[in-house]
């Protein structure tokens, strides 16, 4: 038996490539991609850190919020505005393509906005009424995430023809990634610079609107302590439910970007690995953080592509979850570490 598990890892460390090289050579190209996937992530890692700081929730279903938001996208596009799956890509000009993109982003966060509210309302709000521990909201929030992950499987193909299933919808491709310009030698997409401009435009947006405005405020006082927030005339439950509506407004955000870098992503289980990588990034920036949930998220996307340089593509995933634990080693809370309810204006 100990010659045999000797042979195992044998085994296993000769399918682990460790190719330095690849890093030097690639590393500005593998930055700038690394950046772009860092920003999905950070988007959809700004849902699961308000609820956590709001509710003290790991909200697993949001993974599956940023889902719907991709098939909510792919509705616009092809019922709304009438362009026909092909995998083909469109040319309907610079202008023309902004606004339908437009149109199928707001789309898209309206589909995601509206099912993490009936989330919340379905699934929580009854258990915070009856007082259930923590545990039961969390198992709570894995079965949604099978339930809607399911329900587009095999319910959603029974209402809307060629919806959901068993295989990804065949895409639809507004924007052809064309090289714009050239940093150290790396290309830099038309795609590249849709998804992270936008991507921290709107992150910008929310810091602003949680540590600057007064709705912002009643969502950090709720965070720190709800009791005397709620004596203070803060209503609990809307800031709970509007906490969860900014977080489905990201992910639908955030899917409309993911579609652009993936065009044939769009299936029933496509926001299952994205968002356990969205959640790790929330834990590796200070789950609780909104900078840190951004942080963390263009972290994790440049790290995971320097691993796969190294270590090879098949590594990817691996490296992204093995940086988390090394980081938490060193440094528990999370990079910055401050809760949402301590955060400062």
């Amino acid at each position: 038996m100990v010659y045999e598990c000797i042979g195992q890892i044998s085994c296993l460390a000769s399918n682990i490539g460790f190719n330095i090289d690849n890093l030097r050579d690639g590393f500005w190209q593998l930055s700038i991609d690394g950046l772009s996937w860092g920003a999905i992530y950070a988007l959809v890692a700004v849902g699961y850190t308000l609820v956590f700081g709001v509710l003290r929730l790991i909200n697993f279903a949001h993974s599956e919020i940023f889902m719907l938001g991709m098939f909510g996208a792919y509705f616009c596009l092809d019922i709304i505005l009438g362009f026909t799956p092909s995998g083909n890509a469109y040319n309907k000009g610079v202008l023309l393509t902004v606004f339908y993109l437009a149109v199928a982003m707001l789309f898209a966060m309206l589909v995601s906005g509206a099912a993490a509210i009936g989330l919340e309302a379905v699934a929580y709000r009854p258990l915070r009424r009856r007082n259930a521990r923590p545990l039961t909201f969390l198992i709570t929030a894995i079965g949604m995430s099978f339930v809607l992950q399911e329900f587009v499987h095999f319910v959603l193909p029974t209402i809307i023809k060629g919806y959901g299933g068993s295989n990804a919808q065949q895409p639809i491709i507004l924007v052809q990634p064309k090289t714009q310009f050239h940093v150290f030698g790396a290309t830099v997409s038309n795609v590249t610079i849709v998804v992270v401009v936008a991507a921290l435009v709107l992150a910008a947006l929310t810091d602003i609107a949680i540590n600057r405005t007064k709705f912002g405020r009643g969502i950090r006082a709720v965070a720190q302590d709800p009791t005397t927030a709620t004596l203070m005339g803060v209503s609990r439950e809307r800031i709970i439910m509007t906490t969860f509506l900014i977080g489905g407004l990201l992910a639908g955000a955030a899917a409309l970007l993911y579609t652009l870098k993936v065009p044939q992503g769009i299936i029933y289980s496509g926001g299952f690995l994205l968002g356990i990588k969205a959640f790790s990034a929330a834990v590796l920036g200070g789950i609780g953080n909104l900078r840190g949930a951004l942080l963390g998220g263009l972290i994790l996307g440049v790290m995971e592509n320097y691993g796969q340089a190294v270590f090879g593509t098949q590594w990817r995933d691996v490296v992204a979850f093995v940086l988390l634990v090394l980081v938490l080693l060193i440094r528990p809370t999370g990079i910055l570490g401050e809760s949402l309810g301590k955060a400062r204006a």
